[in-house]
């Protein structure tokens, strides 16, 4: 028998593109970098300074997701999405990883996206 630690329910979509955050719509926006994406969550690094969020805050964040086509070709879908930050870990003394779980979820799963004759590579560089 098999015996994973994997909770995962969906593949992640690993990418490196900006994102930035709120407390809420109104308030000073803090930027920070996209590490992973699924419909229902999304990890981002960000600095360890006083804009950093901590585990339980309500975010709103922005932010863009590529979108791929049959062909393999992709275009860029943009997003706000609100929800908790269930997760924060020390990566360094100058940055911190915060895992953000979605109010309400994408309207597709951005890791298990797919071409017609293979998987696509879930990293964008």
């Amino acid at each position: 028998m098999n015996m994973t630690s994997e909770r995962r329910s969906e593949e992640r979509l690993r990418y490196h593109w900006p994102i930035w955050f709120a407390e809420d719509v109104n308030g000073e926006l803090g930027q920070g970098q996209m590490t992973d994406i699924s419909s229902q969550a999304a990890a981002f690094t960000c600095h360890a300074d006083y804009q950093c969020p901590y585990p339980g805050q309500y975010l709103t964040a922005r932010f863009s997701v590529p979108k791929y086509a049959e062909d393999g070709a992709f275009d860029v879908a943009d997003f706000v999405r609100s929800g908790h930050v269930s997760r924060v870990d020390e990566v360094n003394s100058a940055l911190r990883r915060v895992t953000m779980h979605f109010g309400a979820p994408l309207p597709f799963q951005p890791g298990e996206q797919q071409t017609e004759s293979e998987e696509l590579e879930p990293m964008l560089v």
